[in-house]
């Protein structure tokens, strides 16, 4: 994980620098794949009287910004982290949870393409690889 510089990426973003932006983006910044609840968790841990819901503002306002991604995985709720400068996809474990960055075959977006047919022009395919990580298919039964 390299060291970022927050304050610059809000400033550069038009928008202001607070203890609650700052403190979310280290938190996804450290944890990266955790739903809201687990942001919360993490930022309250310095900011006490902070709300979920106001995670849940923070979270949108820095989505809008692209300052983090928002990644929907199936059936669970949503994740986010810092890792928006290219298009990567996600591997699930089926037994843990445990989700893990995979990096784009080809390097850039779309890594895949859409039919013609669609006539759409495509910017982000997401792809989600799910399976049972080494750790879980070597856990004793």
């Amino acid at each position: 994980m390299k060291e970022q510089d927050w304050p610059s990426q809000l400033r550069q973003r038009g928008m202001r620098v607070t203890r609650q932006r700052l403190a979310v983006l280290e938190a996804v910044g450290s944890q990266p794949h955790q739903p809201a609840e687990g942001v919360h968790a993490a930022v309250a841990e310095t900011l006490p009287e902070i709300t979920v819901q106001s995670i849940y503002t923070v979270l949108h306002d820095l989505t809008a910004k692209e300052l983090i991604r928002r990644f929907d995985p199936p059936g669970a709720a949503a994740c986010y982290e810092t890792r928006t400068e290219d298009n990567h996809h996600h591997a699930i474990c089926t037994s843990c949870g445990r989700i893990e960055d995979v990096d784009c075959v080809h390097g850039e977006a779309p890594c895949l393409e859409a039919p013609a047919s669609l006539g759409m022009q495509i910017d982000v395919a997401d792809v989600v690889f799910r399976g049972v990580c080494a750790d879980c298919r070597h856990r004793p039964a």
